[in-house]
Parts: structure tokens; C-alpha cells; sequence
């Protein structure tokens, strides 16, 4: 039998158990294994029926990503889901942890299907920017009918085991053991002679009105602006409505080889592999010892910093808020109750996970005694040097030997704020976006003397508290600020040749950006800018005239944009139009006409250029991780993959021709070519293939 599909009997049952770790993925081993399993099972005159379950911590949880991008070996899933479907034998899947991707087209797959309380299950691979391609599309609206298989497809998102009980995805939900109720559910269908119905049959659940697919397109054009692939899913469930099964799988073999070829698929499976190559640190071995963190401190308890407190408080990890004044203590705490108490509201958590959370939070005013016994120390004041050196080096007298000191710093030198300490090995850069509560990113900043230790211990804490972390070195502004300099730089520069607000914004709105420079700006905060100018004694002149009329965003009502009470849309606003004609002909004598093509370029190779200057000066350790960076935490679009990916999709010839001609006409110092694109561009080499080497 197979090495990863072990054969068993439990008197008329077949027990087929998958043993594949960590995750049982359905490689071309566990696909052969499960047919031999199968065949093994019919030619078996004992058994009468057979179970499919896992062993480990879960189902089997999806494709084996090892196979992405290489030729298709058989048998291919579907031939194995053929087989299951056409075994005279009854095959009950039983489910634990998740059922993903072919993982859950397996099980629909099989006769019937049990699972325990805590299982999940779902088809996510939207999110891979592709489709489920082995009946996943034809199967599912089978069983929980059309607008429900859409909004489950297109989503991604995977459901729980007693809401696929409900829909009827799973025909039980089995307390106890699952190998005794998988076993006794197929015995009970034996003994009352259950008709042996596959999925494919089912065509009851399938009849849809045309407007349905209508209306599923318009909702989820807007809900993923610029995504391909949910339209691809809703093609494909159309198909499942309006054809036959076979027809309605051909269309899904269509579209997944459509959808697999695609740019956006191939950006979207580049940062599915990034963001795991991410948590690899080449010189700090995966067995390396972490440090305990079973309670932490937080300085300052503004936005930031209550923000940072609630990614403890979801994790359970006992935090202490520290502030200098009770009043803004209990407006911070405050403001951390209500955001719990709103999502509450919206049914993303109960009332009781709200008291839960908030029970692991405490206030204090006394800074010594706050941190004196934590395991981490998140510093989340002002952007300020003096003040943050003269925390740390309070911290370096209160902490227990041991106690990892972080800064929230987003620009500052890491290295300067550690040598404050005798303890610099201790000290590390912990940069998280606002809101910190929401955003996923988690920029780690390793200074140089940072332990090893500590790193792989903030590593596998981001993973704790729900964030994804990128390892980057010291620079002014890190990786993600430094490029959003060069961004905004241009984004600016384009203000004072032609463009008015709205232009740079639409153009990079419709590229895929959340939201554009100016209207980011406005949310923000614009005086925050224009107080950083006025202590470095630097000009922007259309933004200080902005802030010298109190248009300082959307908290005064107007910035680059006015917004209506209670809205955050941006309105253009006439007087702020004028402001920039004027100042843009006080800078250039003229203005001129400055199509899309030109802002998405300028703005968007800007970020390529400076991230290929970072990578080079070891700021980042990998392209992959510059993408990682943006699309968590700078509203980078998904389906583009990145900045660096964006830049192999365009061809870095291309891209290094465009740079050398924004130099040539005067567009400033961002342009001087990075010489690493150089270099890649004479070696015939991409980005990805210099991560690779």
C-alpha cells in the first residue's frame, strides 16, 4: 500500500487514512494512495464501504504547493475524484482542522461527508487569483445551491461545521471521536440501505434566475475591484446551472488554464509563496531558541498604541497600557472598548469575546512598575529621537534582564535608540501600521546587534497576534517609508507640472491602489507633515498653504479634498485647484497635460527604482519581501503582486528604459537608475530570478 495512504479494515469498512504532513496535501503520492486505496477497497468482497480520513492536525487542507507551475502528473485530481465518485461502495469523507481548496472538492467527492465542531471548510483559491478546477465549482452548487456557492467561491472564505451542516455540505456534525463516527455513520448507512447518490446527480438546488449571475457580477466587480478571478468563478457556476455536469466541467477546465495563465494569478501565487518565504531568516537557523512572551507593556495609549495593545488582547497575552496622564488613559482604553463594542455590533465577535479581550487589558501610570516584570516592551510615543532615547533608556534601568525593547519607531535609526541601553542586543524595531489593530504588516527592524534569539522570538510572535512580518534593516524609513518618499515624491511633482488631485488619485485608484496619495493624505492628518517640515525647516509649498488655511485632512472637513460631515469621500475643491495652478506655474513657468499612463508609471517605478537601491544595500533581504511590505501594508493591489512583481510583469528592459528617460527630462534624483536594475537588465534577469540566486 501507499507510504502516505494507509490501508486498514474495522470490520466491513475500509479505513483509507491519509499521512502526508504537516498539512496531508494532495500530491501526486496522496492522490495515487487514495485511488490504490479505493480499487483496494471495491476488489475487497469484505468491505461494504470506506472511510476517508486524515491523520495529524487536519483534513487535507489543499493542493501540494510544491506542484504549483510544473506540468500536471496523473493521476490529476479529478481523475481521483472520478474514482471516488464511481466506486459502487459507499466512500464517507470524515473531516478535522480544514477541508481547503481539493481538499474540500475531495470530499465532495465522496458520498457523503461527516465532520467535528471545530472543522472548516472552504474554497479559497480566489485568493491564489485562479479558480477551484476540480469540480469544486460544479459540485458545491449542488449541494448549497447557486447564490450560496457564489458568494462562498467568489469569497474564499471558509465556513465552519455547523454552517456547512446547515447548508448541507456535511450531512453530520460528530462529537467525539471522528474515526468511531466516520465508521458508525457509514455502518448506520449500510443498515437502512441509503441510496448511494453522488453530488454530480444532484440538480435540484441548480435552477437560477439569469439576473442572479447578473447581478453576482456587478457586486463582486465592485467588491474586488480589478480581481479576474471571481468573475471566472461566477462563469464557471453559470456553467454548472445551464449545462450538464460534464459540459459544466469542461467550461471549469477553461477557465482554471485561463486563469492560471494570467498575470494576476501568477502575482497573487508570487505572494502567496512570499509572504511564506518571508519568515526566513538566512542567517538565523529555524531551530534557534525564543524567548517567552506571557505579557507585555505598551507606551502611550493614542491610536498607535491602543491599536498594538488589541493584537495582544486577541491573543490572550496580558498587556499593560502605560501613560503619563489618567485622562488619556481612560480616553485610550476608552476608544479600545468602543472599536471591540463596533465589531461586536457587526457580528464579527460576541459580547463575551469583548470582555474576554478587554480582561487582558490594564492601565498604568507608573511607568517603573508597568514594565518592570513584562517580556516585551512595545514604545509607541512620538516620532521624536530625544524622547525615544530617553525612554529607552528608563526601560534599560525598569526591565528584568531578558525583556525584549521594541520601538514602534516607523523612520528612526534602531541602532542610535539601542545604544542608549547596555542591553542593545535586546533592542529591535517593531514597526506596525495604522490602524495597528487592522493593518497586517509587521515591518521587524534588526538593528546591529540585535540577538538572534530575538529575532526568532518577534518572528513567531507576528504569527501570534495576526500579523505578517518582513525582516528589514536599518535606514531612515526602513523599506516602506523610504519607498513611500519616492512615491509621493513624484506623486507631488506631478501636482506642479499639470495634474490636480483627483487625476494622480483616480489614475492610481484605477490601477488598484486603496486609495490614492492625496486622498491618504487627507486621512492622515496633513499638519502631522507639515509640523515634521517646520522642525526640519523644509518647504512643500502647496501642502503648507493647505495647513496654513486649517485644511489639515478629513478631521477639519478639507485637505486636498473637502469631505461632507459623517462621509469620507473626497470632493475636489476649487480654492485648493487654484492653490495648485498657482504654485505650479510659480515652479515651472507652465503646466502641461499629463496623461494616466504617465502617473501610474512615475509613481509606480518610482517605488521600483528605490526598492531596487534597498535590496541592493541589504535593507531588504529579498524582492519577494519589498512585495510582501506593500501589498500588507501600503494598500499595494493584490492581483499585481507587488512593486518588484509589477516590475517583472512589465520586463525590466522596459522598466529600466522608462527610468533612464524620466532622468534624462529633469524629473529629479529618484530617477538616477538603480544599479542593480542595471545589472539585472545586462544578465537578462528578473527580480525573482535574482531572489533565486
Amino acid at each position: 500500500m501507499s507510504d502516505v495512504v494507509r490501508y486498514e479494515t474495522d470490520g466491513e469498512i475500509a479505513v483509507l487514512t491519509v499521512n502526508y504532513p504537516p498539512v496531508n496535501a494532495l500530491s501526486h503520492a496522496v492522490r495515487s494512495g487514495i485511488i490504490e486505496g479505493i480499487n483496494r477497497a471495491n476488489a475487497d468482497q469484505g468491505v461494504q464501504a470506506i472511510a476517508l480520513l486524515c491523520d495529524g492536525r487536519t483534513f487535507i487542507a489543499g493542493a501540494d504547493i510544491t506542484e504549483f507551475g510544473k506540468p500536471r502528473r496523473e493521476p490529476s485530481l479529478r481523475d481521483q475524484n472520478e474514482v471516488q465518485e464511481d466506486s459502487p461502495k459507499p466512500m464517507v469523507a470524515g473531516i478535522h482542522g480544514t477541508a481547503l481548496g481539493g481538499g474540500l472538492e475531495t470530499a465532495l467527492a465522496c458520498h457523503y461527508r461527516v465532520a467535528v465542531p471545530s472543522a472548516k471548510v472552504g474554497l479559497p483559491e480566489v485568493k491564489l487569483g485562479i479558480i477551484p478546477g476540480a469540480g469544486g465549482t460544479q459540485r458545491l452548487p449542488r449541494l448549497v445551491g447557486i447564490e450560496k456557492a457564489i458568494e462562498m467561491i467568489c469569497s474564499g472564505d471558509p465556513i465552519p461545521a455547523a454552517q456547512a451542516a446547515q447548508l448541507g455540505v456535511v450531512d453530520k456534525v460528530v462529537d467525539g471521536d471522528l474515526r468511531e463516527g466516520t465508521i458508525s455513520f457509514a455502518r448506520d448507512l449500510l443498515q437502512t440501505n441509503a441510496e448511494l447518490v453522488k453530488v454530480r446527480d444532484r440538480t435540484d438546488l441548480l435552477a437560477a434566475d439569469p439576473e442572479v449571475f447578473s447581478n453576482a457580477r456587478a457586486f463582486w466587480a465592485k467588491k474586488k475591484r480589478g480581481f479576474e478571478a471571481p468573475q471566472f468563478c461566477i462563469d464557471a457556476i453559470e456553467a454548472a446551472s445551464t449545462k450538464s455536469f460534464d459540459e459544466g466541467m469542461a467550461v471549469e477546465r477553461e477557465l482554471i488554464e485561463h486563469a492560471m495563465a494570467s498575470a494576476q494569478s501568477r502575482a497573487q501565487r508570487h505572494l502567496f509563496f512570499a509572504e511564506r518565504q518571508a519568515n526566513k531568516i538566512p542567517d538565523v537557523p529555524k531551530d534557534t531558541p525564543t524567548r517567552p512572551i506571557h505579557k507585555a507593556a505598551i507606551l502611550g495609549a493614542g491610536t498607535m498604541g491602543g491599536g498594538i495593545a488589541m493584537n495582544f488582547a486577541n491573543a490572550g497575552i496580558p498587556t499593560t497600557i502605560v501613560e503619563q496622564n489618567q485622562e488619556a488613559l481612560d480616553r485610550g482604553l476608552g476608544i479600545i472598548r468602543r472599536n471591540y463594542e463596533n465589531t461586536a455590533k457587526k457580528g464579527r465577535i460576541s459580547a463575551e469575546d469583548v470582555e474576554k479581550c478587554m480582561a487582558c487589558l490594564s492601565g498604568s501610570l507608573d511607568f517603573d512598575a508597568a514594565v518592570s516584570d513584562v517580556d516585551i516592551v512595545i514604545e509607541a510615543v512620538f516620532e521624536n529621537m530625544a524622547l525615544k532615547k530617553e525612554i529607552f533608556a528608563k526601560l534599560d534601568a525598569a526591565c528584568k534582564p531578558g525583556a525584549i525593547l521594541a520601538t514602534n519607531t516607523s523612520t528612526l535609526d534602531v541602532d542610535e535608540i539601542a545604544a542608549v541601553t547596555e542591553r542593545p542586543q535586546d533592542v529591535i524595531g517593531l514597526h506596525f501600521f495604522s490602524p495597528a489593530n487592522v493593518m497586517r504588516l509587521l515591518e521587524e527592524v534588526r538593528g546591529q546587534a540585535t540577538a538572534h534569539d530575538v529575532i526568532a522570538t518577534c518572528m513567531g510572535l507576528a504569527k501570534r497576534i495576526g500579523k505578517v512580518p518582513v525582516m528589514v534593516g536599518v535606514c531612515h524609513g526602513f523599506v516602506g517609508n523610504r519607498m513611500l518618499h519616492a512615491y509621493s515624491g513624484q506623486a507631488t511633482a506631478l501636482l506642479y507640472e499639470g495634474c490636480q488631485p483627483q487625476d494622480v488619485d483616480g489614475a492610481l485608484y484605477g490601477f488598484g491602489m486603496a486609495m490614492g496619495p492625496f486622498a491618504m493624505g487627507d486621512l492622515a492628518g496633513l499638519d502631522v507633515g507639515w509640523r515634521i517640515r517646520q522642525e526640519t525647516g523644509k518647504t512643500s509649498p502647496i501642502a503648507d498653504r493647505l495647513c496654513e488655511m486649517g485644511r489639515f485632512g478629513q478631521k477639519t472637513g478639507g485637505g486636498y479634498y473637502d469631505y461632507k460631515e459623517g462621509s469620507r469621500t473626497p470632493v475636489p475643491n476649487a480654492e485648493v485647484a487654484a492653490i495648485v495652478e498657482e504654485e505650479g506655474v510659480r515652479k515651472h513657468n507652465h503646466r502641461r497635460e499629463i496623461g494616466t499612463e504617465e502617473i501610474i508609471d512615475r509613481t509606480m517605478l518610482a517605488l521600483v527604482n528605490e526598492g531596487a537601491k534597498i535590496l541592493e544595500e541589504g535593507i531588504a533581504m529579498r524582492a519577494s519581501d519589498i512585495d510582501v511590505v506593500y501589498a500588507f501594508g501600503y494598500g499595494y493591489p493584490i492581483h499585481r503582486g507587488g512593486p518588484m512583481c509589477y516590475a517583472d510583469e512589465l520586463g525590466l528592459p522596459k522598466v529600466l528604459e522608462k527610468i533612464k528617460a524620466f532622468h534624462a527630462a529633469g524629473h529629479g534624483d529618484t530617477w538616477a537608475p538603480a544599479p542593480l536594475i542595471e545589472r539585472l537588465v545586462a544578465e537578462g534577469k528578473s527580480f525573482r530570478e535574482h531572489d533565486a540566486s
